[in-house]
């Protein structure tokens, strides 16, 4: 991969987190109800950021739960005809819940997709909301997201890596051409 160009710096990226957290409250009129699950790895410490900031200008901390979907990517080069669901068991009760899945990137849906199904074997709640940091388009499946830090034209030859502190030990969205592809 051939670096590009970088998107979103470290303010850039708090910045559009606070923006999204104003967002949630504001559309839920409030917090009530509300249940933040990450979609595993990187949704998971955005959820986990996301909440910080609300509990900061609420003073509510609302649950986070994970899903993993690891095996069911659009960011691996193999293509999966089924979605595998690595773990669907969420750790808090989301019947009649609002839910705001988390994720890094938006790509082509699969990866929503699959979440969805996982979310729903768990219960039934009162809603399901999708909040991005980035959405890079190329969808395949009629899913969009209610909250995006960035909306980025990419073409398919081109990858967005999102690196957050607690995984990848700095806080950058860069994006990439794929090698061969210019």
């Amino acid at each position: 991969m051939d670096f590009k160009a970088g998107l979103l710096d470290e303010k850039a990226i708090e910045r559009a987190l606070v923006r999204i957290s104003h967002e949630i409250v504001e559309k839920n009129k409030g917090v009530e109800d509300l249940v933040l699950i990450g979609i595993k790895r990187r949704g998971v410490p955005l959820a986990e950021r996301i909440r910080e900031n609300i509990l900061k200008f609420e003073d509510v901390l609302l649950p986070v739960a994970s899903v993993d979907i690891t095996l069911y990517r659009d960011d691996l080069e193999e293509d999966y005809d089924t979605p595998f669901i690595r773990n669907a068991l969420i750790e808090v009760p989301i019947k009649d819940k609002k839910v705001i899945l988390v994720d890094d990137v938006l790509y082509t849906g699969r990866t929503v997709r699959a979440a969805l199904d996982a979310v729903t074997k768990n219960g039934r709640p009162k809603s399901i909301q999708l909040a991005v940091l980035i959405d890079r388009g190329h969808r395949e499946l009629p899913i969009r997201a209610d909250y995006v830090g960035k909306n980025v034209p990419t073409s398919r030859n081109e990858l967005v890596k999102v690196m957050l502190e607690e995984i990848d030990g700095r806080n950058a969205v860069d994006i990439y051409t794929k090698e061969g592809n210019e």
